[in-house]
């Protein structure tokens, strides 16, 4: 039978765990901070199956579209998970939590991350804000039955929680298109780790390192984190979104396929935030990129043909987004075509700015 143990072993085979942490997570058992019913998996009906699943370095989504019912074959937005182990361990090592820190947690999910925090740190020092209350009432069971009671309250994660202030650290467990000033204020000194990005790309970690509430620090990894509620992208499947409405044509030299790649994609998303796109497939070597805005205003398409010399184009909508993808593409080539590790994020109480190379050279505001 599955068990703990397999968890473990997963994750050391990728390498020695980082110090401070295989205690943690040896101790904690995964499979009681997960539902016995969640997406393509029923204990009852499968026991194994489920703790294969459960026991798997993968990630387990334990809620979509906010918890409302949902039709058969309707679109399912995952809006709640327990995340993946070997990535909840890479943002710990980005964090370098110490003995003695003072934790701010951003999103509680099913309490899982909290109970490792609890485990390395104690109760009295965690403290976790769940902004879906039915979510957080789980997940208060699951650590009161693991043996676990940090502080964990209902709120808008984006408002930290002052109570508790100050902080030595913030991780937050969902993905950010800013940095808030609450975090700044309440951790004035000290690191902060978030997914971080736009709708257009959001596969980005930010670790900060605040100063008197001024923050500065670099992109890394490559995360996929639900959206912080009060913020998120345009999501939904080709066919629920288009109605065949006909748009402007036009044509491209660039491959559509360049535009999405990690580098560039970062760069556009730096001024095309509030747009995402869906690459499609059609069995062959064809394929169509697919370009929405985050209202559903506006689309754009650009055909993919091997060995073409130009791209057919279509937008539709007030917004013509192929033109803004590709101004910002050609943006990212003339300034050297700079990879994502040469970008970093300042914030402080005036915003947040993205640099390339040097803080003094400012790229977005996103």
């Amino acid at each position: 039978m599955t068990t703990q143990r397999h968890l473990v072993a997963a994750l050391t085979g990728r390498g020695p765990l980082p110090a401070g942490w295989p205690d943690a997570v040896a101790a904690v058992d995964r499979a009681l901070f997960v539902p016995e019913v969640f997406e393509g998996h029923d204990f009852t009906a499968d026991p194994e199956s489920w703790l294969r699943a459960v026991y798997a370095d993968a990630p387990v989504v334990t809620q979509v579209n906010d918890g409302e019912d949902t039709p058969d074959g309707a679109f399912r937005l995952a809006t709640s998970s327990s995340s993946m182990p070997s990535i909840m361990l890479d943002m710990l090592d980005l964090l370098d939590v110490q003995d003695g820190h003072r934790v701010l947690e951003i999103g509680t999910g099913t309490g899982y991350h909290a109970a490792w925090l609890c485990h390395r740190l104690g109760d009295s020092k965690v403290t976790s804000v769940e902004f879906d209350p039915t979510v957080l009432a789980g997940a208060l069971d699951n650590l009161r039955r693991a043996g676990f009671r940090p502080t964990a309250v209902p709120g808008d994660g984006r408002h930290g929680h002052r109570q508790g202030a100050p902080y030595d650290r913030i991780i937050c467990t969902c993905t950010m298109r800013d940095i808030p000033s609450a975090w700044l204020e309440q951790c004035p000194d000290g690191r902060i780790v978030t997914p971080w990005g736009s709708s257009f790309f959001s596969g980005s970690f930010v670790t900060l390192e605040v100063r008197n509430g001024a923050a500065q620090g670099a992109f890394s990894g490559y995360p996929a984190f639900m959206w912080d509620r009060t913020r998120r992208a345009g999501a939904g499947r080709v066919t629920d979104l288009y109605s065949g409405e006909k748009g402007k044509r036009s044509t491209t030299d660039i491959p559509p396929q360049h535009v999405i790649q990690d580098a560039p994609a970062f760069f556009t998303g730096l001024s095309v935030g509030d747009a995402w796109y869906r690459w499609c497939a059609d069995g062959s070597d064809e394929a169509t990129l697919w370009f929405f805005s985050d209202d559903g205003a506006s689309w754009a398409t650009v055909e993919y043909t091997p060995d073409a010399a130009t791209y057919e184009v279509e937008q539709y909508g007030p917004r013509a987004l192929w033109d803004e993808v590709r101004g910002a593409f050609l943006r990212w080539h003339g300034l050297g075509q700079p990879e994502r590790s040469r970008f970093g994020l300042s914030a402080d109480r005036d915003g947040q700015r993205v640099w390339l190379d040097d803080p003094r050279n400012v790229v977005g505001r996103p």
